[in-house]
């Protein structure tokens, strides 16, 4: 019988947390786009050592979901336009109120992040998108 012994974990690197939440948003949807081409991710593959796992910024989302903080047509905007990979243009029409939608969103997700030290807090006069808007 083989016997199995669990592989030595990579010693930690440092990490920096995500400027804002629509950072870490992007990144997130970034990282599940990889995983869909079944792209193994790595930690020490990452530039800038990011505070967390794909997985956080999901928990974090479902959480703000299930207490009512995020309702169906922020997280219709949040998972279309990360998909995208960018922000909804509220210089567009057909994307203004999606735009707002989207800071919603990205202000009360940045607070959950905050609070578990993922993104940068706020500082006075910003919005919890990070972008003062």
């Amino acid at each position: 019988m083989k016997k199995l012994t669990p592989r030595p974990l990579p010693e930690a690197a440092a990490t920096e947390p995500f400027a804002d939440a629509e950072e870490a948003w992007l990144w997130f949807w970034h990282c599940q786009r990889l995983r869909d081409s079944r792209v193994r991710l790595e930690r020490s593959g990452d530039r800038a050592g990011r505070p967390c796992d794909p997985d956080d910024i999901y928990r974090a989302v479902r959480r703000l979901q299930a207490a009512g903080r995020l309702g169906r047509g922020h997280l219709l905007v949040l998972v279309r336009y990360g998909q995208r990979q960018r922000p909804p243009d509220p210089r567009l029409p057909e994307e203004a109120v999606h735009a707002d939608l989207w800071r919603a969103g990205l202000d009360r997700l940045h607070r959950a992040l905050a609070d578990k030290g993922l993104v940068q807090p706020l500082k006075t006069g910003e919005s919890g998108d990070g972008h003062g808007r």
